[in-house]
């Protein structure tokens, strides 16, 4: 009980960092809108970065699916925190690095999520 407890709260972490980000993409915030300028995929890589988080939350919080979403969800982060490590920094607009630190919360928890799906995984890979 305790264990399965321990992952929901995991996925819902998950879900909520990525939902929160997701209302800053879709209303082109200053924030949203300077980051992807200065990786030079504005506005497509915004929406589609934000599509791909979207599809991540649900299929995250399908327990038949989850494997999937902590893979996509991987997959996104770590886009995001090679963008801060090597083109935009830690702290982007006096944010504090706040933006950093979630990206890396919610690949940690994604990280979790597939490696607890472990054998699962394996065996599609079979």
């Amino acid at each position: 009980m305790k264990v399965s407890l321990f992952f929901w709260l995991l996925r819902l972490a998950v879900a909520v960092i990525l939902l929160q980000t997701l209302y800053f993409k879709f209303t082109s915030s200053e924030e949203s809108v300077y980051i992807f300028s200065a990786l030079g995929i504005e506005p497509y890589g915004r929406i589609g970065t934000g599509i791909a988080e979207l599809i991540a939350v649900i299929l995250i919080l399908i327990p038949r699916t989850s494997l999937f979403g902590a893979m996509m969800g991987c997959g996104v982060m770590v886009g995001a925190v090679f963008a801060h490590l090597f083109l935009l920094g830690i702290e982007v607009k006096n944010d504090g690095g706040t933006l950093f630190i979630l990206a890396l919360i919610t690949f940690l928890c994604c990280v979790i999520l597939v490696f607890k799906e472990r054998t699962r995984l394996m065996n599609l890979l079979n």
